[in-house]
C-alpha cells in the first residue's frame, strides 16, 4: 500500500532537493545493492549499516492462518449467527475474477510479475519523486505489502496495541528493512499467484470488512468471482486508504479515484479503450449487503439460543485456558459449529410465543418455550419474547429465561408452582407407594415442631407452622395419588411428603436434573414448601426433568454442540449424550398416567394433542409466574408466562390486550405450549407414555365451587393448583424445637424413612372419569 509518511522535503526549494537527492543517491544505490547482492559484494558504508541491520532480522516468514470468523449452525444447516473481529471470507484466486487481478497489480504494483519481492525501479522512482515534487510516492509491492498485512494481523491476534503495529505512517527504516528482506523469503517460497491470493484475502476495505469476497459482498452483494471492470477498479482504489474512499461517506471521492485506478488498468494494456469509456461513464453501481453484525445480536433467529451456546464455548476448557482465550478463538479462530437446534421447531415456538405475548407487549410479561429431546438431551428449540440486545428500551434483554445465571439467565430464574409436584410423587412411589393409593388429602396446616423426616438436616432441626391452602375448595379429602396429581391439589402432594423423608424428594428431582437457578445447587429442604415449587429453577431445567418421564426413566443432561471444527480442519471435543437412568421405566410411566389424565381433560387452553401428550400445570401464590411444562414421547417442553422485572401478579393486566381477572398455568402459558407442541410433535417419536394394559383406580369427584358465569366466560375458574405458601412458611432450624402445642395428629403420620404399602382403595362414587380442574395458584 502506498504511504502517505510526511517529509521535509516539502520546506525545500528545488534547487534544495536536487542537491539532496544527489547526496541521498549513493546510499540509495547501497540500499537496494545490498538487497539484491551477497554481502563481501557491497563496500560502501551505508550498506554495510543496512546489511547489519538486516543480519538481525528473520529469514523466514510465517504466514499462519488467516484471522477467520466463526459461524453457528442449526442441526438442519441454517446459519445462525456470525462471530468475528474481522468481517474475511478467504476464497481461492479461481473464486476472484480477473478484472479484480488486473486491477490490484495495475494501481499498486503493475511490475508484480516481474520483480523478486522488492522493486530496485520502483525505489529509485519513488525517491527521485519524492525529491522532485510536493508530493510523497511509496515504494512498497505487492509482496511487501502483503507481509506488513501479516505482521499487523499477527501483532492484532497478539494482543498488540496500535502504537506497536506498523500500520501507515508508524514504519521506521528498521520496519522497511524487515520488511525487505521478508519479501524476499515470501518470493522465494510461495508463487507469484499464491501471495497475489493472499494479499487479496487479507487487505483491509473498509471498517471490519477484511478479503476481497466480504467486500464484494458487503458493496455489490455479489461474490468476488462476478466483480466487473468497474467494480473491481472501485474496490483497488480503496486498499490505498479504506477510511477515505468510502463509497458510503465520500462517493465523488471514491469515484475519482475508481477513475485513476481505470486509466492505470488502460495504461498498463489490462482493459480496453471501449472498456475504459463504458466504466467511466458507470455509477458506482452499490449494491449494499452489510454484514450481520458480529455475535448474538446479529443472529438471524434463535438468539438466546445462540448466546447459551456462546456460553458454552465461554466456560468449557476445551476452546483455551481461560474466557479470554476461548473469545479470542471464536471471534477469529474459523469456528464451524454444528449445534443441535431444529430450525423447524426453532420457527413454531417463536411464533407461538409472539402469538400469546408480543415482543415490547405493554404489559411487560415476559415468555418462554425451551424443547429438549428425550433420551438424548439434544435442545431442540429456546425462544422467548424479547429482542436479544444491550440497548435499552421495551423489550430489549440479553437476559435468557431459559437457562441458569450462570449460563445468561435472570438473577434468580422463576418459581415453579405446581409443575414440581411429580418429583413428590416419584419419591412416594420409590418408597414403595402406589399411584393407586388413596391419600388423607384434608390437612392444610402442620404445627410448628411437626415432626418432618429430612434424614439430610441436623436431627435436632425445628419446622415453624405452616398453613396453606389448595387453589380450590372441595379438595381437602382423600383421594388417590395419580388424581391428586391431575387435580393438582396441594393437600394431596403436602400428604404424600408428610409420609416420606424430604431429603428422598430432593433426591428424587436432583437426580431428574432439577436444580436451583441462582448457583446450580440442588433444592433445600430446609423448607417443606419446596414439594410445592417455592424455590426458583428454569425453562430449560423443568424440561430435561420432565424429558425424564417421556424417555422411560433416563436423564440426560442437555446439550447443544454436535460437533465444533475450525478452518485448518481441526475438531474440538464436544459434551457427548450424558444419559442415566434416574428412575424406573414401571415410575415413570405410573407418573406419566395422571400428567397425561389432564391434558386429555383439557384445562384452561391446555388441549389434546391427537397424539400421547402429557403435562403438568404451575401457578405461583398470585399468578406472578405461571407454567405449563409437558412432553410426547419425542419432545419435552417447557412453557413460561410471568414477570421478570418484578415480583407482581398478570391478573387483570392487559397482555396482548385482554386483560383476564386470574392467569394461571393453562391460560397464556398452556395455550403456546399446545398450539407448538400440536405442530411440532409429529416429527419426532409419538409413541405410548403409560401402560395401556393397567386399569387405574379413580378418585371421587370432588364438589366444586363454581366460578359465577360471567368470569367463567372471561377466564376458566382455577382448580387446585400449588401456591407455594398462603403464609409465611416453615423454615428449620439447628436450635432446640420449643414445646409444641397439643395439635391432633396428622391423619397421615409421618415416619422415618417410610415403606409404603398400598392404602386401602376408596371406590369412585361416580364411575365417570375425574373431572378436569382448570389450573389454579
Amino acid at each position: 500500500m502506498r504511504q502517505n509518511n510526511s517529509s521535509m522535503l516539502g520546506r525545500l526549494g528545488t534547487s534544495g532537493r536536487l542537491v539532496l537527492f544527489l547526496l541521498v543517491s549513493a546510499f540509495c544505490g547501497a540500499l537496494v545493492a545490498g538487497i539484491f547482492i551477497p554481502t563481501a559484494a557491497v563496500g560502501a558504508t551505508g550498506a554495510n549499516i543496512v546489511l547489519d541491520a538486516m543480519e538481525d532480522l528473520p529469514d523466514e516468514f510465517q504466514t499462519g492462518p488467516l484471522d477467520e470468523g466463526s459461524k453457528i449452525y442449526s442441526a438442519d444447516g441454517v446459519l445462525l449467527a456470525s462471530f468475528y473481529a474481522q468481517n474475511r471470507i478467504p476464497v481461492t484466486l479461481d473464486q476472484i475474477s480477473p478484472s479484480m487481478q488486473d486491477a490490484i497489480i495495475a494501481i499498486e504494483d503493475n511490475r508484480f510479475y516481474e520483480h523478486g519481492g522488492v522493486d530496485a525501479k520502483g525505489v529509485a522512482r519513488a525517491l527521485a519523486s519524492n525529491l522532485t515534487k510536493d508530493s510523497t510516492q511509496g515504494a512498497s509491492t505487492l509482496t511487501m505489502q502483503y507481509v506488513n498485512n501479516v505482521l499487523i494481523d499477527q501483532g492484532v491476534a497478539e494482543g498488540k496495541s496500535g502504537e506497536d503495529l506498523t500500520i501507515s505512517g508508524t514504519k521506521n527504516f528498521t520496519d522497511k528493512i524487515r520488511e525487505a528482506k521478508l519479501s524476499l523469503a515470501v518470493e522465494k517460497e510461495y508463487s507469484k499467484d499464491e501471495i497475489l491470493e493472499g494479499y487479496l484475502n487479507i487487505v483491509l476495505f473498509s471498517g471490519r470488512t477484511y478479503g476481497i469476497e466480504a467486500a464484494a459482498q458487503n458493496f455489490f452483494g455479489i461474490p468476488a468471482a462476478n466483480l466487473n471492470v468497474a467494480q473491481s477498479a472501485m474496490l483497488a482504489g480503496m486498499v490505498q486508504s479504506p477510511n477515505n474512499f468510502n463509497p458510503f461517506t465520500n462517493p465523488e471521492g471514491t469515484r475519482d479515484r475508481r477513475d485513476a485506478v481505470l486509466a492505470a488498468m488502460l495504461r498498463y494494456d489490462k482493459i480496453t479503450q471501449q472498456e475504459y469509456d463504458a466504466a467511466v461513464a458507470s455509477d458506482l453501481q452499490l449494491n449494499p449487503q452489510p454484514a450481520a453484525h458480529s455475535g448474538c445480536v446479529g443472529a438471524d433467529m434463535a438468539e438466546y439460543f445462540c448466546s447459551y451456546v456462546e456460553q458454552v464455548i465461554l466456560s468449557s476448557d476445551e476452546f483455551g485456558v481461560d474466557e479470554t482465550a476461548r473469545a479470542k478463538l471464536l471471534a477469529r479462530g474459523g469456528l464451524t459449529i454444528t449445534t443441535t437446534l431444529d430450525s423447524r421447531l426453532q420457527e413454531q415456538a417463536q411464533t407461538q410465543i409472539e402469538a400469546q405475548v408480543p415482543v415490547g407487549d405493554e404489559s411487560g410479561a415476559g415468555s418462554a418455550m425451551v424443547s429438549v429431546e428425550p433420551g438424548t438431551g439434544k435442545i431442540l428449540a429456546m425462544a422467548q419474547n424479547t429482542n436479544y440486545t444491550p440497548e435499552e428500551g421495551a423489550g430489549n434483554t440479553q437476559l435468557n429465561f431459559n437457562v441458569d445465571k450462570t449460563m445468561g439467565g435472570t438473577a434468580n430464574g422463576f418459581q415453579p408452582g405446581s409443575t414440581m409436584k411429580p418429583f413428590t410423587t416419584v419419591a412416594y412411589l420409590e418408597a414403595g407407594g402406589s399411584i393407586d393409593d388413596v391419600v388423607d388429602a384434608s390437612r392444610t396446616t402442620y404445627p410448628a415442631g411437626y415432626d418432618w423426616t429430612a434424614s439430610c438436616l441436623p436431627e435436632d432441626a425445628y419446622f415453624d407452622e405452616w398453613k396453606f391452602k389448595n387453589a380450590q375448595e372441595g379438595y381437602e379429602r382423600s383421594m388417590t395419588v395419580g388424581d391428586g396429581l391431575t387435580w393438582s391439589a396441594n393437600t394431596a402432594t403436602v400428604a404424600q411428603a408428610s409420609q416420606l423423608d424430604l431429603c428422598d424428594i430432593r433426591d428424587a428431582a436432583t437426580r431428574m436434573g432439577v436444580h436451583r437457578a441462582v448457583d446450580g445447587e440442588p433444592l433445600e429442604v430446609n423448607n417443606p414448601s419446596f414439594v410445592l415449587g417455592s424455590q426458583e429453577v428454569t425453562p430449560l431445567t423443568m424440561a430435561a426433568a420432565y424429558a425424564t418421564f417421556a424417555s422411560g426413566g433416563e436423564y440426560c443432561e442437555p446439550i447443544a454442540l454436535t460437533q465444533v471444527s475450525d478452518s485448518r480442519g481441526n475438531a474440538y471435543k464436544v459434551p457427548e449424550e450424558q444419559c442415566e437412568r434416574a428412575i424406573s421405566e414401571e415410575i415413570a410411566k405410573e407418573v406419566s398416567e395422571p400428567l397425561q389424565n389432564l391434558v386429555n381433560s383439557g384445562p384452561g387452553a391446555l388441549e389434546p394433542l391427537g397424539v400421547p401428550a402429557a403435562a403438568k400445570t404451575g401457578t405461583t401464590d398470585v399468578s406472578e409466574q405461571t407454567w405449563t411444562v409437558g412432553y410426547t414421547q419425542g419432545i419435552s417442553t417447557a412453557s413460561w408466562v410471568g414477570n421478570w422485572t418484578s415480583y407482581s401478579s398478570l391478573n387483570n393486566l392487559p397482555i396482548n390486550g385482554v386483560a383476564r381477572s386470574y392467569v394461571d398455568g393453562s391460560t397464556i402459558a398452556g395455550a403456546q405450549w399446545t398450539e407448538y407442541m400440536r405442530a411440532v410433535a409429529p416429527l419426532y417419536s409419538t409413541g405410548e407414555l403409560t401402560d395401556p394394559n393397567r386399569v387405574p383406580v379413580l378418585s371421587p369427584q370432588p364438589e366444586q365451587q363454581q366460578a359465577p358465569q360471567e368470569e367463567q366466560q372471561e377466564n376458566p375458574a382455577p382448580s387446585p393448583e400449588a401456591s407455594p405458601e398462603t403464609e409465611p412458611a416453615p423454615v428449620p432450624t439447628s436450635e432446640p424445637a420449643p414445646a409444641a402445642p397439643e395439635t391432633p395428629e396428622p391423619s397421615v403420620p409421618a415416619a422415618p424413612a417410610p415403606t409404603l404399602s398400598p392404602a386401602p382403595v376408596q371406590p369412585p362414587v361416580d364411575p365417570a372419569p375425574a373431572a378436569a380442574p382448570t389450573d389454579g395458584p
